[in-house]
């Protein structure tokens, strides 16, 4: 029955005192192993751009320095979430049931998120709260 999928990510941070989101990228997935591969390539993908080589011939000598032992390994989560096919299942599971998925993760200055939801489940969702409130 869910065949389509709305996949996001996002980054958050605070500007000016409030809660900012980023979007980074979106998709519309028609199924469930386009949904999974398009979360786990993005999820890589972040994991690559927080986490570069420091030798690079695209840095300057000395513009990459390691963050301190006490920050918290953003893309090392990443990287282990797209290589885990016990999370891989639960997402897959949790889609075709018709559920939203978020996965996220956080240092100390950004949380990244992806998230999938089931497109036929947004629409009898919505479906429900037009019928529950043209019935009041």
């Amino acid at each position: 029955m869910h065949d389509e999928f709305l996949c996001y990510v996002t980054a958050y941070g605070i500007c000016g005192g409030q809660r900012v989101g980023v979007p980074l990228g979106s998709y519309r997935a028609p199924t469930l192993a386009l949904a999974l591969w398009w979360m786990r390539d993005r999820a890589a993908w972040m994991a690559e751009r927080l986490d570069p080589q420091p030798e690079d011939p695209t840095f300057p000598p000395n513009s990459i320095a390691p963050v301190g032992s006490t920050v918290p390994d953003v893309p090392g989560v990443l990287r282990a979430w797209c290589g885990d096919s016990t999370q891989q299942e639960l997402v897959a599971d949790e889609l075709a049931a018709g559920r939203l998925v978020r996965v996220a993760t956080n240092d100390d200055t950004t949380e990244y998120e992806l998230m999938a939801e089931s497109v036929d489940a947004r629409r009898m969702q919505r479906t429900a709260a037009v019928l529950g409130s043209s019935a009041a």
